[in-house]
């Protein structure tokens, strides 16, 4: 359960830092407070994206992931981040990302992120 809130608190900084870097990806409430709630919630969202559709999408796309020496995984991830956004608008959450090149730098943001934050906390909360 502490390793879930620690994944959970790690993706919102993350895509806080995209909503914050790239211009084209949006993040809006009225207050801090609901920012906060609304980072959390997009957070969840793309927790459960990444678990149940990213490993589907990769193992469809195995020959291709190989044939382009893993670089088709950075236009996975934008994909994922798309689709967040997608059922973000679906369930009227305010985070919108306008278009493939800004899920792409957000993705390689988020990445980053990630491994900085990886390295950042302790081993037996490995993200």
């Amino acid at each position: 359960m502490k390793n879930l809130v620690i994944k959970l608190l790690a993706n919102a900084v993350a895509l806080a830092v995209a909503s914050w870097v790239v211009s084209g990806i949006t993040l809006q409430g009225a207050t801090t407070g609901r920012r906060i709630l609304t980072l959390l919630i997009v957070a969840a969202i793309f927790g459960i994206v990444n678990a149940v559709v990213k490993p589907v999408a990769k193992l469809l796309s195995l020959p291709f992931i190989i044939l382009t020496l893993g670089l088709l995984i950075f236009v996975i991830n934008a994909l994922m981040l798309l689709l967040t956004s997608w059922i973000t608008g679906k369930l009227d959450v305010q985070f919108h990302v306008s278009g493939f090149g800004s899920a792409l730098l957000g993705s390689l943001v988020i990445t980053l992120v990630g491994m900085l934050l990886n390295t950042l906390l302790p081993e037996d909360a490995e993200l």
